[in-house]
């Protein structure tokens, strides 16, 4: 298959001319093919912690006399924050370095000699509307069923879509977690693992799913804390605000893959929460900017699935609806409140497509999904 340029490619292309790049992301994202594109030879000067020979390359320090080295998976060795500041310090005016890795580099990357200063962090994440130019719902609805990962979504094909899935929640939890956290209940840890996708989508109540797995609050706290650093989920806060009468404990969860999920409208709102934070993610990694994705919901009930916020203040509402429906209330107390925040509410199935009295922007997904990264 021809190779799929990347959303952030150009970006590591330049950021490459100044510090060492490092590539964070779920496995199977992308990150190495993007990152051999950068070499001469799709083989020469990629080194992969996982391969035995690369392994003894890097502990005897014979790196290939190429102008760019790509390590692959390297935060599984427990000197690897040493190995690349030295690397880096001796080099970083002959060579280029790319890191890459399927665990969260940003957090393996604390303890021993700092880095800071010597790279530049950008996240990859799954494909989406605006990364492949998809123009009608029913392109989406592809998406929807087969997923972002590039394996699953460019075979076309639902059941191979399906097995790929499969083997890949194995993997993470066989491969990964293994290799890199200290867990001894490995199977109780597979079963949140397996429970975890009927529950996107609300509010996670760590109290109950502790006394369903029969553990404590601490140690189930620490498993999804695992499960953020591999990639296999994300969080998203509460949005509090004087105006409202906001909740500010409850987190809600979302999976990279979003196939895992049954429940067609909670897998499509989990689809669109990945492309708000493959957008905000990426506005934070190449800009700067203080952007966060929440949602919103206050002791009275009300509810908005997400909020983006720049600077702590609300930038964009977004409701999420499976059909054609009546705007939310929910939406319209938000936008009388903060009547400068964009207010949209998208649907998967619907085809209303209008701006009401409020200001409120009602349409199909694409229209809001096709304007993102």
């Amino acid at each position: 298959m021809e190779y799929q340029k990347r959303y952030i490619t150009d970006q590591v292309a330049t950021d490459l001319n100044q510090k060492m790049v490092f590539i964070g992301g779920p496995r199977q994202v992308g990150k190495t093919t993007l990152a051999q594109h950068f070499l001469p030879n799709t083989q020469l000067g990629y080194l992969n912690w996982d391969i035995p020979m690369h392994r003894e390359a890097i502990l005897k320090r014979e790196l290939p006399d190429t102008p760019i080295w790509v390590f692959d998976e390297i935060h599984k060795y427990k000197k690897w924050r040493d190995f690349l500041k030295g690397l880096y310090d001796q080099y970083h005016h002959q060579r280029k370095i790319l890191v890459t890795g399927s665990a969260r580099l940003d957090y393996y990357r604390y303890g021993g000699d700092s880095l800071q200063g010597r790279y530049y962090f950008l996240r990859l994440n799954p494909l989406s509307v605006g990364e492949l130019h998809l123009q009608s719902m029913e392109e989406v609805q592809t998406l929807l069923t087969l997923g972002g990962f590039p394996e699953p979504y460019f075979s076309g094909k639902e059941i191979d879509a399906k097995r790929w899935s499969r083997e890949y929640r194995q993997r993470l939890i066989q491969e990964d977690l293994v290799s890199l956290e200290h867990v001894k209940d490995i199977q109780s840890l597979e079963l949140l693992m397996l429970r975890l996708p009927e529950l996107v989508g609300s509010p996670l109540s760590i109290n109950s799913l502790r006394k369903d797995l029969q553990v404590s609050h601490a140690t189930l706290s620490n498993w999804l804390d695992i499960f953020t650093r591999l990639y296999a989920i994300f969080r998203l806060s509460p949005f509090g605000s004087s105006r409202l009468r906001a909740v500010k404990k409850e987190q809600k969860h979302y999976h990279y893959d979003w196939t895992l999920i049954d429940n067609p409208g909670t897998r499509f709102e989990n689809m669109v929460a990945m492309h708000l934070l493959k957008w905000v993610q990426f506005e934070q990694d190449t800009k700067a900017r203080n952007l966060d994705l929440c949602y919103f919901r206050d002791i009275d009930g009300r509810e908005i699935d997400f909020v983006i916020t720049e600077n702590k203040q609300p930038l964009t509402a977004i409701e999420c609806k499976w059909s054609d429906t009546e705007i939310s209330k929910s939406l319209h107390y938000f936008k009388k409140r903060f009547p400068q925040c964009a207010a949209w509410q998208i649907s998967m199935t619907g085809t209303k497509n209008y701006l009401s009295a409020q200001d409120i922007r009602v349409a199909p997904a694409l229209e809001l999904l096709q304007q993102l990264i």
